[in-house]
Order: C-alpha cells, then structure tokens, then sequence
C-alpha cells in the first residue's frame, strides 16, 4: 500500500474546476470577438432612427471599415441585412432569401453585373424597412446565382429617399406621405 499514491477527490475536483474555467474562458472570448466582428462587418445592426417635427423620418448609417453601408432591416417582415448600391438598378435579392420571403417569381430579365451577365426574375416587395423608413411596393429582382444573406438596396427602393453623406455617416431622410 505504500506506492499506491491515490490522488485525494479535493485534488481532483479543482483539476476539473479549473479546466472547467479554462472552457468557459474560451468560450466567452470566442462570442466576444465574433460580436465584435460582426460589428465591424455591419456597424448598423440598430440603426439610429428620428422622426423631425415635421414628420420627416431619418435613418442614421455608418460606414463599415471596407467603406460600405451595410444595416439590417426588413423584407416583407423577414429580418434581412442591406448593402445599399447606388449601382444598382433594382434591389436585388438571393434566391433562398426571396423563398423564405414568400416573393413570387416573376419574368425572366438579363441582369448586367460586375460579374457579367445573370439571370434575374422580377418581383415586387410588398414592404422594406429601415429602422424607422417604410418603402411600400418596391420592385425588385430575385437573383438565383447570388449567393450569400446580403440583398443590394439598389435604386429602385434608395430613389424613395433623400440621402447625403458626411464623413462616415449617410442619412437616409423619408418625408411624410
């Protein structure tokens, strides 16, 4: 019985507790850095919305570090991130994106992008919103070879607001209708 050296349960207890804490550890510095990248990627996640005394409706965006405005907001209810193009004719939606949306196919269009031609289906989003901006039957496309979750905001929707940009901040104005 002398060699056996049995470890005592305290001993192992805070073994176990301290790889325990190393884990949890790790875990909260994982979810921090992914918020905090998720912030950097989209820094408009809650966009900053006022309404002026004159029922004007603003929407406050900052550009995220590649030189973007990118928020989240809307699709027919659909929670959805926008990257806002002004190179865009229409706001142009992924397949799976507009499916989850309940948006209908409509005719088949040739789309000429940055990454040469594409097919496109037309449709008409019944409501987009932004922070507080409200946009009613805005045409759009469905783009089945866009991949990813972002949907352009292009002009078809970007024409039924005023914007203007000082430094890193763009403004989004809505009048009253």
């Amino acid at each position: 019985m002398s060699g056996d050296n049995p470890q005592r349960p305290e001993k192992r207890i805070g073994q176990g507790m301290l790889v325990m804490s190393f884990a949890l550890a790790l875990v909260a510095l994982t979810w921090f850095f992914d918020d905090w990248l998720a912030g950097e990627a989209n820094p408009n996640r809650n966009p900053a919305s006022f309404e002026l005394q004159n029922g004007v409706r603003e929407v406050l965006l900052e550009r995220n570090r590649q030189g973007h405005y990118v928020v989240n907001g809307t699709l027919n209810g659909l929670p959805v991130t926008f990257l806002l193009d002004t190179g865009a004719t229409d706001v142009a939606i992924p397949a799976a994106i507009a499916d989850q949306a309940g948006l209908e196919a409509g005719a088949a269009q040739q789309a000429y992008t940055a990454n040469g031609e594409v097919r496109t289906y037309s449709t008409v989003v019944r409501s987009l919103e932004i922070g507080n901006i409200q946009l009613r039957d805005i045409r759009a496309s469905i783009t089945p070879s866009m991949a990813g979750e972002i949907i352009l905001l292009g002009m078809s929707a970007l024409r039924h607001v005023e914007f203007s940009q000082q430094g890193n901040i763009l403004t989004l104005r809505q009048a009253p209708e």
